[in-house]
């Protein structure tokens, strides 16, 4: 599945199954509640805080395709084509960061 064809799917879903898109406000409030479960999970599994028996059956994956598929409602509602986003923003990368990370002596080795 391409990105394009993800946006495209999300919005037939939204369309068909889910009746209507919610605001845009209220989307970016579920993307951040989304993020916010995504990092309960990812702190209690690689950092120092201890799984509650409430988040053991997360699924971290499950997770991240959630925070995925809010973003690209919010993408569908205000236009923009994240292929094209995410094709530009990998040319900003390469033109900002061509020798930075290489040369930056905390990546090394």
């Amino acid at each position: 599945m391409t990105i394009q064809q993800a946006q495209q799917d999300v919005d037939d879903w939204i369309k068909t199954t889910g009746v209507r898109y919610f605001s845009e406000l209220t989307n970016m409030a579920i993307l951040t509640e989304e993020v916010g479960e995504l990092a309960r999970i990812m702190a209690r599994k690689y950092g120092d805080q201890s799984f509650k028996e409430s988040d053991k059956d997360r699924d971290m994956a499950d997770e991240m395709a959630d925070v995925l598929w809010v973003l690209m409602c919010l993408a569908n509602q205000t236009g923009v084509d994240l292929t094209n986003a995410l094709q530009k923003n990998f040319e900003k990368k390469n033109i900002r960061d061509a020798e930075r990370h290489q040369n930056n002596d905390k990546l090394k080795g």
